[in-house]
Protein backbone atom coordinates (compact mmCIF):
# COMPACT_ATOMS: atom_id res chain seq x y z
CA UNK A 1 0.00 0.00 0.00
CA UNK A 2 2.76 2.44 0.90
CA UNK A 3 4.43 1.89 -2.48
CA UNK A 4 1.22 2.85 -4.25
CA UNK A 5 0.98 6.14 -2.38
CA UNK A 6 4.67 6.85 -2.87
CA UNK A 7 4.19 6.35 -6.59
CA UNK A 8 1.18 8.68 -6.56
CA UNK A 9 3.33 11.14 -4.65
CA UNK A 10 5.88 11.18 -7.47
CA UNK A 11 3.21 11.45 -10.16
CA UNK A 12 1.41 14.35 -8.46
CA UNK A 13 4.67 16.26 -8.06
CA UNK A 14 5.44 15.79 -11.76
CA UNK A 15 1.96 16.98 -12.69
CA UNK A 16 2.56 20.17 -10.69
CA UNK A 17 5.82 20.79 -12.54
CA UNK A 18 4.45 19.99 -16.00
CA UNK A 19 1.09 21.77 -15.67
CA UNK A 20 0.84 25.36 -16.97
CA UNK A 21 -2.69 26.37 -15.99
CA UNK A 22 -2.88 28.10 -12.61
CA UNK A 23 -6.23 26.60 -11.64
CA UNK A 24 -5.02 23.07 -12.24
CA UNK A 25 -1.78 23.71 -10.37
CA UNK A 26 -3.78 24.73 -7.28
CA UNK A 27 -5.79 21.50 -7.54
CA UNK A 28 -2.67 19.39 -8.01
CA UNK A 29 -1.04 21.06 -4.99
CA UNK A 30 -4.02 20.06 -2.87
CA UNK A 31 -3.82 16.47 -4.15
CA UNK A 32 -0.08 16.40 -3.49
CA UNK A 33 -0.59 17.57 0.10
CA UNK A 34 -3.32 14.99 0.68
CA UNK A 35 -1.07 12.18 -0.56
CA UNK A 36 1.78 13.55 1.57
CA UNK A 37 -0.41 13.39 4.68
CA UNK A 38 -1.37 9.78 3.94
CA UNK A 39 2.27 8.82 3.39
CA UNK A 40 3.33 10.41 6.66
CA UNK A 41 0.53 8.60 8.46
CA UNK A 42 1.50 5.25 6.93
CA UNK A 43 5.11 5.83 7.99
CA UNK A 44 3.96 6.21 11.60
CA UNK A 45 4.20 10.01 11.95
CA UNK A 46 0.69 11.26 12.75
CA UNK A 47 2.12 14.56 14.00
CA UNK A 48 3.71 15.36 10.65
CA UNK A 49 0.58 14.16 8.82
CA UNK A 50 -1.55 16.48 10.94
CA UNK A 51 0.77 19.44 10.29
CA UNK A 52 0.82 18.77 6.54
CA UNK A 53 -2.96 18.49 6.35
CA UNK A 54 -3.54 21.65 8.40
CA UNK A 55 -1.01 23.84 6.62
CA UNK A 56 -1.88 22.55 3.14
CA UNK A 57 -5.60 23.18 3.63
CA UNK A 58 -4.83 26.67 4.89
CA UNK A 59 -2.54 27.44 1.94
CA UNK A 60 -5.04 26.00 -0.56
CA UNK A 61 -7.75 28.32 0.76
CA UNK A 62 -5.35 31.27 0.52
CA UNK A 63 -4.50 30.34 -3.09
CA UNK A 64 -8.14 30.09 -4.08
CA UNK A 65 -9.16 33.37 -2.43
CA UNK A 66 -6.18 35.26 -3.86
CA UNK A 67 -6.83 33.80 -7.30
CA UNK A 68 -10.49 34.82 -7.14
CA UNK A 69 -9.69 38.32 -5.89
CA UNK A 70 -6.93 38.93 -8.43
CA UNK A 71 -8.77 37.68 -11.51
CA UNK A 72 -12.29 38.41 -10.30
CA UNK A 73 -12.37 42.22 -10.30
CA UNK A 74 -13.06 44.41 -13.32
CA UNK A 75 -9.52 45.73 -13.86
CA UNK A 76 -7.87 42.34 -13.54
CA UNK A 77 -5.61 41.19 -16.36
CA UNK A 78 -6.89 38.32 -18.48
CA UNK A 79 -6.23 34.85 -17.19
CA UNK A 80 -2.94 33.67 -18.72
CA UNK A 81 -3.40 30.93 -21.24
CA UNK A 82 -0.51 28.56 -21.84
CA UNK A 83 1.09 28.99 -25.22
CA UNK A 84 0.39 25.39 -26.11
CA UNK A 85 -3.30 25.78 -25.30
CA UNK A 86 -3.55 29.02 -27.28
CA UNK A 87 -2.09 27.38 -30.38
CA UNK A 88 -3.89 24.10 -30.01
CA UNK A 89 -4.25 22.20 -33.25
CA UNK A 90 -6.02 19.10 -34.34
CA UNK A 91 -4.11 15.98 -33.48
CA UNK A 92 -2.66 17.53 -30.34
CA UNK A 93 -3.91 14.69 -28.17
CA UNK A 94 -0.54 12.94 -28.37
CA UNK A 95 1.24 16.03 -27.03
CA UNK A 96 -1.18 16.20 -24.10
CA UNK A 97 -0.78 12.50 -23.38
CA UNK A 98 3.01 12.58 -23.38
CA UNK A 99 3.29 14.01 -19.80
CA UNK A 100 1.00 11.26 -18.51
CA UNK A 101 2.99 8.60 -20.37
CA UNK A 102 6.17 10.06 -18.93
CA UNK A 103 4.68 9.97 -15.41
CA UNK A 104 3.61 6.36 -15.90
CA UNK A 105 7.12 5.48 -17.06
CA UNK A 106 8.67 7.11 -14.00
CA UNK A 107 6.17 5.35 -11.75
CA UNK A 108 7.10 1.97 -13.25
CA UNK A 109 10.78 2.82 -12.94
CA UNK A 110 10.20 3.78 -9.32
CA UNK A 111 8.39 0.53 -8.52
CA UNK A 112 11.00 -1.71 -10.14
CA UNK A 113 13.87 0.21 -8.53
CA UNK A 114 12.65 -0.47 -5.00
CA UNK A 115 15.33 -2.57 -3.31
CA UNK A 116 14.28 -6.05 -2.36
CA UNK A 117 14.64 -7.36 1.17
CA UNK A 118 14.09 -5.78 4.55
CA UNK A 119 15.56 -2.39 5.37
CA UNK A 120 17.77 -2.01 8.40
CA UNK A 121 15.64 -0.90 11.38
CA UNK A 122 18.69 0.04 13.46
CA UNK A 123 18.17 3.82 13.45
CA UNK A 124 14.43 3.50 14.12
CA UNK A 125 15.07 1.12 17.03
CA UNK A 126 17.60 3.54 18.51
CA UNK A 127 15.18 6.45 18.28
CA UNK A 128 12.32 4.48 19.84
CA UNK A 129 14.47 2.99 22.60
CA UNK A 130 16.39 6.12 23.64
CA UNK A 131 14.31 9.18 22.80
CA UNK A 132 12.49 9.40 26.15
CA UNK A 133 15.72 9.16 28.14
CA UNK A 134 17.86 11.39 25.90
CA UNK A 135 15.33 14.01 24.76
CA UNK A 136 12.35 13.71 27.09
CA UNK A 137 8.63 13.53 26.57
CA UNK A 138 6.55 10.59 25.41
CA UNK A 139 6.15 11.52 21.73
CA UNK A 140 8.96 10.19 19.54
CA UNK A 141 8.14 12.55 16.67
CA UNK A 142 8.50 15.60 18.92
CA UNK A 143 11.77 14.22 20.26
CA UNK A 144 13.07 13.79 16.71
CA UNK A 145 12.27 17.25 15.34
CA UNK A 146 13.17 19.11 18.56
CA UNK A 147 16.19 16.98 19.44
CA UNK A 148 17.78 14.63 16.95
CA UNK A 149 16.78 16.67 13.86
CA UNK A 150 16.87 20.17 15.31
CA UNK A 151 18.67 21.52 12.25
CA UNK A 152 15.68 20.59 10.09
CA UNK A 153 13.30 22.43 12.42
CA UNK A 154 15.46 25.56 12.38
CA UNK A 155 15.57 25.47 8.58
CA UNK A 156 11.78 25.08 8.35
CA UNK A 157 11.26 28.01 10.70
CA UNK A 158 13.66 30.08 8.60
CA UNK A 159 11.80 29.17 5.40
CA UNK A 160 8.51 30.31 6.93
CA UNK A 161 10.11 33.60 7.96
CA UNK A 162 11.50 34.12 4.45
CA UNK A 163 8.06 33.37 2.98
CA UNK A 164 6.40 35.93 5.23
CA UNK A 165 9.02 38.54 4.30
CA UNK A 166 8.36 37.84 0.62
CA UNK A 167 4.60 38.21 1.15
CA UNK A 168 5.10 41.54 2.92
CA UNK A 169 7.18 42.90 0.03
CA UNK A 170 4.96 41.51 -2.74
CA UNK A 171 1.73 42.82 -1.26
CA UNK A 172 0.19 45.79 -3.09
CA UNK A 173 -0.68 47.45 0.22
CA UNK A 174 2.42 49.24 1.50
CA UNK A 175 1.33 50.13 5.04
CA UNK A 176 1.58 47.91 8.11
CA UNK A 177 -1.95 48.55 9.35
CA UNK A 178 -5.30 49.83 8.12
CA UNK A 179 -8.58 50.98 9.64
CA UNK A 180 -10.70 49.45 6.87
CA UNK A 181 -10.39 46.74 4.29
CA UNK A 182 -12.21 44.02 2.38
CA UNK A 183 -15.26 42.85 4.32
CA UNK A 184 -15.87 39.16 4.76
CA UNK A 185 -19.69 39.47 4.40
CA UNK A 186 -20.04 36.33 6.53
CA UNK A 187 -22.71 38.10 8.58
CA UNK A 188 -25.05 37.77 5.61
CA UNK A 189 -25.21 34.06 6.36
CA UNK A 190 -26.90 33.42 9.69
CA UNK A 191 -25.82 29.78 9.75
CA UNK A 192 -22.22 30.61 8.82
CA UNK A 193 -21.91 33.38 11.39
CA UNK A 194 -23.45 31.26 14.15
CA UNK A 195 -21.24 28.28 13.32
CA UNK A 196 -18.04 30.32 13.39
CA UNK A 197 -19.00 31.94 16.69
CA UNK A 198 -19.57 28.50 18.20
CA UNK A 199 -16.31 26.91 16.98
CA UNK A 200 -14.03 29.88 17.75
CA UNK A 201 -13.53 28.98 21.44
CA UNK A 202 -13.07 25.33 20.49
CA UNK A 203 -10.37 26.25 17.95
CA UNK A 204 -8.54 28.36 20.53
CA UNK A 205 -8.61 25.65 23.20
CA UNK A 206 -7.63 22.98 20.67
CA UNK A 207 -4.65 25.04 19.47
CA UNK A 208 -3.39 25.56 23.01
CA UNK A 209 -3.88 21.85 23.74
CA UNK A 210 -1.87 20.81 20.68
CA UNK A 211 1.01 23.06 21.70
CA UNK A 212 1.12 22.25 25.41
CA UNK A 213 0.72 18.49 24.96
CA UNK A 214 2.80 18.06 21.81
CA UNK A 215 5.54 16.26 23.74
CA UNK A 216 3.06 13.74 25.16
CA UNK A 217 0.60 13.08 22.32
CA UNK A 218 0.23 13.84 18.60
CA UNK A 219 0.43 17.59 18.14
CA UNK A 220 3.07 20.27 18.46
CA UNK A 221 3.91 23.83 17.56
CA UNK A 222 3.19 23.70 13.85
CA UNK A 223 -0.29 22.20 14.22
CA UNK A 224 -1.18 24.36 17.22
CA UNK A 225 0.08 27.51 15.48
CA UNK A 226 -2.20 26.92 12.51
CA UNK A 227 -5.15 26.40 14.87
CA UNK A 228 -4.39 29.67 16.69
CA UNK A 229 -4.11 31.50 13.36
CA UNK A 230 -7.50 30.07 12.39
CA UNK A 231 -8.95 31.61 15.57
CA UNK A 232 -7.79 35.10 14.56
CA UNK A 233 -9.05 34.54 11.02
CA UNK A 234 -12.48 33.59 12.39
CA UNK A 235 -12.31 36.75 14.50
CA UNK A 236 -11.92 38.76 11.30
CA UNK A 237 -14.68 36.86 9.52
CA UNK A 238 -17.20 37.54 12.27
CA UNK A 239 -16.41 41.13 13.24
CA UNK A 240 -14.56 42.54 10.16
CA UNK A 241 -11.70 43.61 12.41
CA UNK A 242 -8.83 45.49 10.74
CA UNK A 243 -6.94 46.64 13.84
CA UNK A 244 -4.19 44.01 13.54
CA UNK A 245 -0.81 45.72 13.87
CA UNK A 246 0.96 43.71 11.18
CA UNK A 247 4.21 45.62 11.69
CA UNK A 248 4.34 44.64 15.37
CA UNK A 249 3.40 41.05 14.56
CA UNK A 250 6.18 40.91 11.97
CA UNK A 251 8.73 42.17 14.53
CA UNK A 252 7.38 39.66 17.04
CA UNK A 253 7.87 36.81 14.57
CA UNK A 254 11.50 37.78 13.99
CA UNK A 255 12.14 37.97 17.74
CA UNK A 256 10.51 34.57 18.27
CA UNK A 257 12.69 33.10 15.52
CA UNK A 258 15.79 34.49 17.28
CA UNK A 259 14.76 32.77 20.51
CA UNK A 260 14.00 29.54 18.61
CA UNK A 261 17.59 29.59 17.34
CA UNK A 262 19.13 30.64 20.66
CA UNK A 263 17.40 28.11 22.91
CA UNK A 264 18.59 24.93 21.10
CA UNK A 265 22.10 26.38 20.83
CA UNK A 266 22.26 26.78 24.60
CA UNK A 267 20.32 23.69 25.63
CA UNK A 268 21.30 21.09 23.03
CA UNK A 269 24.37 22.13 21.06
CA UNK A 270 26.26 23.36 24.17
CA UNK A 271 25.31 20.29 26.22
CA UNK A 272 23.09 21.84 28.91
CA UNK A 273 20.67 19.02 28.10
CA UNK A 274 22.92 16.59 29.96
CA UNK A 275 23.40 18.79 33.02
CA UNK A 276 19.72 19.58 33.59
CA UNK A 277 17.76 16.45 32.63
CA UNK A 278 14.84 17.50 34.84
CA UNK A 279 14.11 20.40 32.46
CA UNK A 280 13.92 18.37 29.26
CA UNK A 281 10.13 18.32 29.18
CA UNK A 282 10.12 22.05 29.97
CA UNK A 283 12.40 22.63 26.99
CA UNK A 284 10.03 20.72 24.70
CA UNK A 285 7.01 22.71 25.91
CA UNK A 286 8.83 26.04 25.47
CA UNK A 287 10.03 25.12 21.97
CA UNK A 288 6.56 23.99 20.91
CA UNK A 289 5.11 27.23 22.30
CA UNK A 290 7.63 29.35 20.41
CA UNK A 291 7.10 27.47 17.16
CA UNK A 292 3.33 27.73 17.62
CA UNK A 293 3.48 31.50 18.14
CA UNK A 294 5.78 31.92 15.14
CA UNK A 295 3.52 29.87 12.84
CA UNK A 296 0.50 31.78 14.11
CA UNK A 297 2.15 35.15 13.43
CA UNK A 298 3.22 34.06 9.95
CA UNK A 299 -0.23 32.95 8.84
CA UNK A 300 -1.89 36.02 10.36
CA UNK A 301 0.45 38.27 8.35
CA UNK A 302 -0.21 36.34 5.13
CA UNK A 303 -3.97 36.34 5.63
CA UNK A 304 -4.35 39.99 6.52
CA UNK A 305 -1.99 41.13 3.77
CA UNK A 306 -3.77 39.35 0.95
CA UNK A 307 -7.35 39.05 2.26
CA UNK A 308 -8.17 41.93 4.56
CA UNK A 309 -5.80 44.70 3.39
CA UNK A 310 -6.07 44.19 -0.36
CA UNK A 311 -9.18 46.16 -1.30
CA UNK A 312 -10.20 44.31 -4.44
Amino acid sequence: MIYVFLGLWVISSLLIVLEQRITRIIIFLGIFSLISSVCFLLFGAPDVAMAEAAISSFSAIIFIICFEKYYGHDNAPPLPVPEKAATKKKGGFLKQALPLVFCAFLFGLFVFSIPQGEASPYLKDQYVALFSREIGGENAVTAIYLGYRMYDTLFEALMLLVSVVAVAHLSHYGEVTTSEGELSHITRSTIGSFTIRMICPVILVFGVYLIMNGHLSPGGGFQGGVALAAFFICRYLIYDIFDMQIGKIFVMEKLIFSVIVLLPVLFIFMGLYNYFPQYRNTYLVIMNSLIGMKVCCGFIIIFYRYIAFEKR
